[in-house]
């Protein structure tokens, strides 16, 4: 079984704190100047306001660390910041400070805040909470409820989830499946009946003005374990004991093989992504006889190693090897 890890993550939106009104200006500010593309003063405005404690600018300081705009990119101040401004109920915060330490590799620290965050509906925890369940990856493996958390992440349309949740449906059984199904909407109905977040904005003219946007940014612009698709070795289908052939039986003709599949070009299909290439390498191992021809490929993209198979002479050859592998895939361009 492998781990998780392409995924393409969603935008992250920031919801505004009480402040007092002119610490919220200047929490605008810098918003306004972020907005401009002018990182440092941005950075000028929001850094006191940190360092004094309000959660709005602490959560757009760690979204510039873990960015790299206006200051060094430093996942583990990003990290940081997450952490105060989650630790006084920002929830936004909350939710990035969860993968924040997910992706540093502190599974025990992250399972709290992801399950907090995945149980208020957030697409991306779902993911990453559901992968770790359906792997056993720092939590005991539950395949319902792994199922059922990546159905919610999917119908959130996160593109990532719904290729996970369709490589999940080739290797967990029917009743785990309905199991999954019924929680699924279970959870469904939870989201549909919670009470929104209260509005922590001071209002003002019937409008929260302290209700403040940061450009959003991607999980996927930092390591993404979380895009790597859960994968399993199948177990081997009971052999059925053969039936001895009747006298003087003539043997059937062998059934010709299929042609190769023609690999003398530039295209690929990437059939995956693994943190550990040996991972890659077993996946290969198990569609290799369906590709015939087709030659692996293991190329770096941070710390993942993608599964590529290639090279077709054309876009339709790809397509068909896809359809040959019958696992989840992407057509690569030359």
């Amino acid at each position: 079984m492998m781990t998780v890890g392409k995924l393409f993550l969603g935008a992250i939106a920031v919801a505004g704190a009480l402040v007092a009104t002119p610490a919220l200006a200047d929490v605008k500010a810098g918003v306004d100047a972020w907005a401009k593309g002018d990182f440092p003063r941005a950075i000028t405005e929001w850094r006191p306001l940190a360092i004094a404690g309000d959660p709005d600018a602490q959560f757009n300081l760690a979204q510039a660390y873990k960015l790299g705009r206006g200051v060094p990119l430093d996942p583990a101040l990003a990290e940081s910041w997450f952490r105060k401004a989650a630790l006084q109920g920002h929830l936004q915060a909350g939710d990035n400070y969860g993968l924040a330490l997910f992706q540093a590799g502190k599974k025990t620290d992250a399972l709290p805040w992801l399950e907090k965050s995945a149980a208020r509906g957030e697409p991306r925890t779902q993911l990453v909470l559901g992968t770790m369940l359906f792997n056993g990856d720092g939590i005991p493996r539950d395949f319902p409820r792994a199922y059922a958390l990546m159905t919610r992440a999917s119908a959130s349309g996160l593109q990532s989830a719904a290729q996970t949740l369709a490589q999940m449906d080739q290797y967990i059984s029917s009743t785990d499946r309905e199991k999954g199904t019924a929680l699924a909407q279970r959870y469904a109905l939870q989201a549909s009946s919670a009470t929104p977040p209260r509005e922590t904005a001071a209002k003002a003219g019937g409008q929260a003005s302290g209700r403040i946007d940061v450009p959003p940014s991607r999980i996927a612009e930092t390591p993404r374990p979380t895009r790597v698709p859960p994968t399993v070795t199948p177990a081997p289908a009971k052999p059925t004991p053969a039936k001895p052939a009747p006298a003087k039986a003539v043997a059937a003709k062998p059934a010709p093989k299929p042609a190769p599949v023609k690999a003398t070009g530039n295209w690929r299909v990437q059939l995956g992504a693994f943190r550990d290439q040996n991972n890659a390498e077993t996946l290969w191992n198990t569609v290799r006889g369906k590709l015939r021809g087709a030659q692996p490929f293991y190329p770096k993209a941070g710390g993942v190693t993608r599964l590529q198979a290639g090279g077709f002479a054309s876009k339709a050859d790809a397509t068909r090897a896809c359809s040959a592998a019958r696992v989840p895939c992407v057509i690569v361009a030359p």
